[in-house]
């Protein structure tokens, strides 16, 4: 453990940004999921529905600098062919 009282303070904070960063990661790999299994029951419907709210899911966290822009766009590429697919 850090001796000097600013290290101390970073630590702390470091602590505290990895849980947030560890929240918003398993959110967005909730909505993934949920989306593919709409997706599964080729609910198209629900899965427009999940779709939606997964991306925005990922734009958000790409914004806040959890994703990068690129793996966030790549996310969102591999749902929307996946959807695309089932939509017709």
């Amino acid at each position: 453990m850090a001796n000097i009282k600013s290290a101390m303070k970073r630590a702390k904070k470091a602590k505290v940004r990895a849980l947030r960063n560890r929240t918003i990661k398993s959110t967005v790999k909730t909505m993934i999921k949920r989306f593919e299994e709409a997706v599964q029951a080729a609910n198209v419907e629900e899965a427009k529905i999940r779709l939606q709210k997964a991306i925005k899911t990922i734009d958000k966290a790409a914004s806040k600098g959890i994703l990068h822009k690129n793996n966030a766009a790549n996310k969102k590429s591999r749902l929307t062919k996946l959807y695309n697919k089932i939509a017709g």
